[in-house]
């Protein structure tokens, strides 16, 4: 599991990287996304990703790794924003938005590691399809959580869901890059 550790942690710095530059070049523009609006981000690339696994040729210049790690760091967004709610005001510092990015990325290893631990690394034996089939699930089972009004009988919150689709992602582009 150690190489799996490794291996998130090269995928997650090659996103934050793409992630930090962003924010010099447009600060915390994202702040304005409301939660709905960060779903429907994510919603976007994993169909993208779906129509050219099923089309096998493309008319844009980014490529499915790169739709991956949007999905990555569109899932840190959602889970910010969760927390410090949407706002008119792109209100935080490139070290605020380094250091809550940290926090979020750290919480989701962790998940993934435990979850690791319990299924044996069964996401190795997956598909990219079934990758981008499971992230979009969680994208409308959120949505149908918003539906709801967040009132939940027995399932996971807006959260757990971010925290998976981040992991399927990075499992994604672990499997790409094997």
């Amino acid at each position: 599991m150690s190489d799996t550790a490794q291996q998130f942690d090269c995928v997650i710095n090659v996103c934050k990287d793409i992630f930090l530059k962003k924010a010099k070049d447009y600060g915390a523009s994202w702040r304005v996304l409301r939660t709905i609006s960060v779903i429907d981000q994510i919603f976007i690339k994993a169909l993208r990703i779906r129509n050219l696994q099923e089309l096998k040729t493309q008319k844009v210049a980014d490529d499915i790794p790169s739709e991956f790690m949007g999905i990555i760091n569109y899932s840190v967004i959602g889970l910010i924003q969760l927390e410090l709610k949407p706002t008119i005001d792109a209100d935080l510092s490139a070290n605020e938005i380094e250091k809550l990015y940290n926090e979020k990325i750290s919480f989701a290893k962790e998940t993934m590691l435990s979850k690791n631990h319990d299924y044996g690394e069964a996401w190795r034996e997956m598909s990219m399809e079934s990758f981008v089939d499971l992230i979009i699930q969680k994208l409308l089972r959120m949505k149908s959580i918003l539906q709801n009004e967040e009132k939940l009988l027995v399932s996971e919150g807006l959260d757990a869901n971010y925290v998976d689709i981040l992991n399927y992602a990075a499992f994604a582009l672990i499997l790409l890059e094997s």
